[in-house]
């Protein structure tokens, strides 16, 4: 009997566990690098900072540039963006030490906090991304 009650004693903590683990938000490592790489200029809550720099929030840019996102946190941006109809100009520092993984993440990240709803973006489309970005004279992403 006491076998018996061991047995399902066990089964218990271990559904428990599995229950517990497959609630955790599958971006949880796209936020933390978001918390390190990204919250000092673009927010805990992903909006724009006094109209110098563009919000994530409900972002249509995240959306019509997705080809070109992974290229921005990688290399940074110089000159002018549209964003939510709203004109910015303030330059984004570079994050050469992000890998693809971890930039991947971010965008995955990105892409489904903040009121946006833009999907998955597979570390295979992040990759052929990056292979194609279009750097500009000062190894930055450059704008209009």
């Amino acid at each position: 009997m006491k076998q018996k009650i061991s047995f399902l004693l066990f089964a218990f903590v271990l559904i428990t566990l599995i229950t517990n683990a497959c609630k955790t938000d599958k971006y949880s490592q796209g936020k933390i690098l978001y918390t390190n790489f990204c919250v000092n200029c673009h927010g805990e809550n992903g909006g724009n900072l006094a109209k110098l720099i563009p919000p994530l929030a409900n972002s249509d840019y995240l959306l019509k540039e997705k080809e070109t996102v992974a290229c921005l946190i990688y290399y940074g941006y110089h000159g002018k963006m549209t964003v939510n109809g709203v004109e910015y100009d303030q330059q984004m520092p570079p994050n050469p030490n992000l890998n693809d993984i971890e930039i991947a993440n971010i965008i995955n990240y990105i892409n489904n906090h903040f009121g946006n709803e833009n999907g998955y973006t597979k570390l295979q489309d992040v990759q052929k991304y990056l292979n194609n970005c279009v750097v500009g004279s000062e190894g930055m992403i450059e704008g209009e």
